[in-house]
């Protein structure tokens, strides 16, 4: 691909930002005994209507305590955990002071880091804020000779972040006095179809220029493998048609269902794409898996987040029992319930380190 001279100085800056957020990264070794969360995305507010965190809360404090915490897993909260473009930071702390005692016991268990995004790049300025001690940029984690960056995502766009750098406190004032009291939501890329697929793109890039993976938040958007919801469920589809033909014949119409579920899933897709502006996660015609999102706490009723167990890296959902999406009856492993919680979680998609980086190795 050809690139005029002013888009190459463009991709130039935004890559030199990415790269001093992989040169004074916090390193933290992984090994075989490594258990760690990442959770992005939280927008924790004051408690009230226009908190968007109020509605997962209850589901987030009860994964976090009965199942994280005792199963020994390490915390990283990856940027906009605090939303202080329409709340001040003290009262958010006095609403949801509970979640930051939750959020420090993970200490005991290896450790916890947080970095900020532009919704809580605030906190910089903030000398009594209780998590400082925790407060980073971004994190490697350091597989054997394999480099995963842990970073918010909103740094991809150069633009964006002076913007918000300069004026921030104009849009805080905004945000908070004039838009919140409306009820205007944030002005986030995550609503922007066109501008999260050109951070995700570039994050892409640079991952795959620089031969590492790229954790990332920001968008709201969970991809696994470079891969969104769209990409796994054609590459689900087609995987299930080879199947199909080669199965017995008793055995087809399980399959036939499957791929039904999932084709009508694929529809609705498509169907709300036509309101948000539907965009693939794919970059270019093969996939190569360097970025990986944990998506975001605000859902409907559902948390997706990323896990990192020894050599293997999973993108997982945790939802409301009573009230469990519909594409849930359309993977293969079960949800697992948490207890008499009446909160279940489920395995979307997983695989080794060690075949990720080898085909971002193979592939770049």
């Amino acid at each position: 691909m050809c690139y005029s001279k002013s888009t190459m100085c463009f991709l130039e800056k935004k890559h030199a930002h990415l790269k001093s957020l992989l040169h004074k990264a916090k390193p933290v070794h992984l090994d075989h005994t490594s258990r760690i969360l990442i959770l992005s995305d939280l927008h924790m507010g004051n408690g009230g209507r226009l908190d968007e965190f109020r509605q997962n809360a209850e589901l987030l404090k009860t994964i976090l305590g009965n199942y994280y915490l005792k199963e020994k897993y390490s915390l990283v909260l990856n940027g906009d955990i605090e939303e202080l473009f329409k709340f001040p930071l003290k009262s958010i702390a006095s609403k949801w002071g509970d979640f930051y005692d939750l959020f420090l016991k993970f200490k005991q268990n290896g450790f916890f880091w947080k970095t900020y995004g532009n919704h809580d790049a605030a906190l910089l300025d903030e000398k009594e804020y209780r998590l400082r001690s925790s407060l980073v940029e971004s994190i490697t984690f350091h597989y054997g000779n394999e480099t995963l960056l842990i970073f918010h995502g909103h740094q991809a766009s150069v633009l964006l972040w002076e913007t918000y750098s300069m004026l921030s406190r104009a849009v805080i004032l905004f945000l908070r006095y004039i838009a919140k009291p409306i009820g205007i939501r944030n002005f986030s890329v995550a609503y922007n179809s066109r501008r999260r697929f050109a951070i995700e793109k570039s994050i892409y890039e640079f991952s795959n220029q620089s031969k590492i993976v790229s954790i990332i938040g920001h968008t709201h958007r969970p991809l696994f493998e470079s891969l969104s919801k769209v990409d796994y469920l054609n590459y689900r589809i087609e995987d299930l048609c080879r199947i199909y033909s080669s199965t017995a014949a008793e055995k087809r119409p399980e399959i036939g269902n499957k791929i039904m579920a999932l084709k009508n899933e694929l529809d609705a897709c498509y169907k709300k794409g036509k309101i948000i502006g539907l965009r693939s996660g794919l970059y270019n015609n093969l996939p190569i898996p360097s970025v990986f999102n944990s998506g975001c706490t605000i859902g409907k009723r559902a948390i997706t987040a990323l896990e990192i167990e020894g050599s293997t890296i999973r993108l997982v959902c945790w939802f409301n029992g009573k009230q469990r999406p519909a594409f849930i009856d359309d993977r293969d492993q079960q949800p697992m319930e948490l207890g008499s919680t009446g909160f279940s979680r489920i395995v979307l998609n997983e695989d080794s380190l060690d075949y990720v980086f080898t085909r971002l190795h193979l592939l770049t």
